[in-house]
């Protein structure tokens, strides 16, 4: 089958690419918790549990990155036509 983007999460609206990148870290952490209940043996938990700290740091950065795009927008319009993303990124 050839290569095609339909795979790909990404819509090109940063609010809306952050929020799902977000979303599938909160889902990974959930994951790996549903796991560590259910491993006993330190050498899969302890591998188990580095990942689940790994996706609370990504979903912080994430987070992080979100704040900043929304302090940089149109306060009144964050979440339909923002034309300040517009002007600031497409020059």
């Amino acid at each position: 089958m050839p290569f095609n983007a339909c795979e790909f999460q990404c819509k090109g609206d940063p609010i809306t690419d952050l929020v799902e990148d977000m979303a599938a870290e909160q889902k990974a952490r959930s994951t790996y918790e549903n796991i560590l209940r259910l491993v006993k043996d330190p050498e899969v938990a302890d591998p188990i549990r580095y990942l689940r700290e790994r996706e609370i740091v990504h979903f912080q950065r994430f987070g992080e990155g979100l704040r900043i795009i929304q302090d940089d927008l149109n306060f009144k319009n964050f979440y339909a036509f923002n034309p300040d993303f517009d002007r600031n990124n497409c020059r």
